[in-house]
This record gives C-alpha cells, sequence and structure tokens, in this order.
C-alpha cells in the first residue's frame, strides 16, 4: 500500500540567518560575501522539500536596512551570491519577503507580525494544514502561531532539521504523521490503544525524535490493523526524513527495564530484515495484544528498511519486557540517526544505502 500524502499548495516559510545561513554572533549581521556560509543539510533540505512539492518562501527580519549601519549594497551582495549559489542547486524560493526596520519601530511587517505575508495569504490558495515555518527563534514560533501553522525549530546555526509528513489511509485505517529526527523527544500519540500509545511515547522521548501521529483504525474489528499500519507508517516516514542517510551513524545498539533485560541492535542498511527473539506469558498488556509487538517491529522494519535484531534477555513483568524493546529500539535509533562529525559521505562501501 503506497502512502498518500497530502495533496493541495503546501509552503515553507523559511527564516534566513540562523535557519539557512551562518548567522555572525558578532553583529547577527551577513554584510560581506566572507560571511555567507550555507549551514549543514540546507541544501539537501531545500531540494527534498521541492521534490514534495513545497513552494519555498524566505521570511527575515533584517535590522536597519538601508542605514548607516547597514548599506543596502552590504545586504544585498550577499543576497545575491547566496540565491545564485542554491539556483545552480535547482533551489528557487517562490517569494523573498525582507524586513529592513529596527526593531522597536512598531512596523508590521517585523516577525512575528505577519504583515511581510498577508498579502501573498490573500493571493494564493495555501494549505495551512500542510504548511509550515522552519526558524530559530521564539518569533519564529510566534509568527507561525499568528498563521495557524506548524512550527519547526532548529538550534540557531545548527543543522538544517530532518523531518517528513506523511498520510497513509486504507480501508482499514487512516494514519496521519509528522516527525522531525533532530528533535528533543516530544510527542503527541492517538491510536485508541492506550498503551501503544504509551510506548510509542517512550519510543519518540528515547530516540529524540519530536512525533506527531494520530490514526484511527477499526479496533471494532481487532487491534491488528492499527498497530500494523501505524508501523508501515512511522517506518516509512522516518526514511524519508533520512533521505539518502549521507552522513549519519548508521549503527544502533541494549536496554535494561528493572527486571527485564532488552538486546536492541540496529543496521539503517536499507535491507528490510528482524530477529525477534523473546516470549510472553499474558496474552495482553491494558489493551495491546502481546501476538502484535513482534509483528510491530517486523512492518517497522519493512517500511525503514533496516536489519533489526532484537531479543528479550530476562524479565518476568510483560510491560517491562515490551517497555524495554520500545527503549531500546528508541537509543538505538538517537544513535543510528545521529550524525558523524567524520563521515562526509554515505556510510557503505557500495556507496548508497
Amino acid at each position: 500500500m503506497k502512502a498518500v500524502r497530502q495533496s493541495s499548495r503546501q509552503v515553507a516559510f523559511l527564516d534566513r540567518d540562523g535557519t539557512l545561513l551562518w548567522e555572525p554572533p558578532e553583529t547577527q549581521q551577513i554584510d560581506s560575501l566572507d560571511k555567507l556560509r550555507i549551514l549543514p543539510g540546507v541544501i539537501e533540505g531545500l531540494l527534498r522539500l521541492q521534490r514534495n512539492g513545497f513552494e519555498l518562501v524566505m521570511v527575515s527580519n533584517q535590522n536597519g536596512i538601508g542605514t548607516p549601519a547597514f548599506p543596502k549594497r552590504d545586504f544585498e551582495i550577499p543576497q545575491r551570491e547566496f540565491l545564485r549559489q542554491l539556483k545552480e542547486r535547482g533551489i528557487v524560493f517562490k517569494e523573498i519577503f525582507i524586513c529592513p526596520h529596527l526593531p522597536g519601530k512598531g512596523c508590521a511587517c517585523r516577525k512575528p507580525r505577519t504583515g511581510l505575508v498577508s498579502s501573498f495569504l490573500k493571493a494564493n490558495a495555501v494549505d495551512l494544514s500542510s504548511s509550515f515555518v522552519i526558524g530559530d527563534r521564539e518569533t519564529d514560533g510566534e509568527f507561525a502561531q499568528k498563521l495557524g501553522i506548524r512550527f519547526i525549530r532548529m538550534e540557531t546555526n545548527g543543522r538544517f532539521p530532518r523531518f517528513a509528513s506523511l498520510r497513509r489511509k486504507t480501508s482499514e485505517t487512516d494514519i496521519s504523521v509528522f516527525l522531525n529526527i533532530d528533535g528533543s523527544g516530544r510527542s503527541e500519540i492517538s491510536t485508541g490503544i492506550g498503551f501503544f500509545d504509551h510506548m510509542l511515547d517512550l519510543l519518540a522521548k528515547n530516540s529524540l525524535i519530536n512525533l506527531t501521529l494520530q490514526a484511527r483504525g477499526d479496533l471494532s474489528v481487532d487491534e491488528h490493523h492499527t498497530v500494523e499500519d501505524t508501523a508501515l507508517a512511522l517506518g516509512s516516514a522516518l526514511a524519508e526524513a533520512l533521505g539518502d542517510k549521507r552522513g549519519i551513524e548508521r549503527y544502533g545498539f541494549l536496554l535494561p527495564m528493572d527486571e527485564a533485560l532488552a538486546e536492541v541492535a540496529l543496521d539503517l542498511s536499507g535491507r528490510p530484515f528482524l530477529v525477534f527473539d523473546g516470549t510472553f506469558k499474558r496474552e495482553y498488556v491494558g489493551e495491546f495484544p502481546t501476538e502484535l509487538v513482534a509483528h510491530f517491529f517486523q512492518s517497522f522494519a519493512q517500511a525503514l528498511k533496516c536489519s533489526l535484531h532484537m531479543t528479550i534477555r530476562r524479565g518476568s513483568n510483560e510491560h517491562h519486557k515490551v517497555e524495554a524493546l520500545f527503549k531500546g529500539l528508541g537509543r538505538s535509533l538517537r544513535q543510528a540517526f545521529r550524525i558523524c562529525p567524520y563521515e562526509r559521505g554515505i556510510p557503505s562501501a557500495k556507496g548508497s544505502l
């Protein structure tokens, strides 16, 4: 079953300094070519957004353009070079909106105010439910809130976030996933199965993935379709966020949970495979059938295209055993997703994963 993505006009509103370009901490202004540095992951991230049908719109506060302290020419020269480098790689902004005013002037265009984009929004049918703002400041978050769209925050001068949005709909389930693998572990989960929600929350927290997931399934039949399709949607979204896996650690490795011990080994190999060794004495933990534990991980490995080995070494409490597996997977993903400072390309002798 192929994932069904949200259709309609989608816009990525992007901050500039500290998000796309390195922001000099001393001046907070890019006023010469020698200060122009594109941040890690920006080219790959913008290309992926365009491939997925997003229009790119830059929205930036630039303090005092045109004043003696920041002549207009000093802004325009590095800005033109930045746009030229992007165009060489096939990246084009639909619109660029710049507020040139100093803080405290009370203009309607300075973020978090929305004056810069109000005419654009009126003239264009933008799907606010699938659009978002990417930025590095609280004001970017407030700007997104005023627009009524999602905010993806990154560290100032950090790596451009790796994220994905996906919807998987069948006659049995309807699953929506939004995730950022460069997050902090925040999650909003709703599957209709309480214990399953708890496990996915723990997976997100331990992997440091920001995860929003909503699943509606035919629970009146049983839990099978909801669990299986959630695993497939989650794995597919993670695979999309990873892209070509350039620069990642690739491997992740064990987690004790009180008396329980689970061993989890992971390879983002591009080859789906699960080895699962564990048994459960109870049919259910909460409303979650224990027979679906291995099936969830099987479906997840299939969609993420990873090699996943999971063993329950010991344990007497079924809740703890399942929890150790989900936490262990989260920790393995955290390690495998991490960008390695020594890995310049794709971590495979084959040149692809």
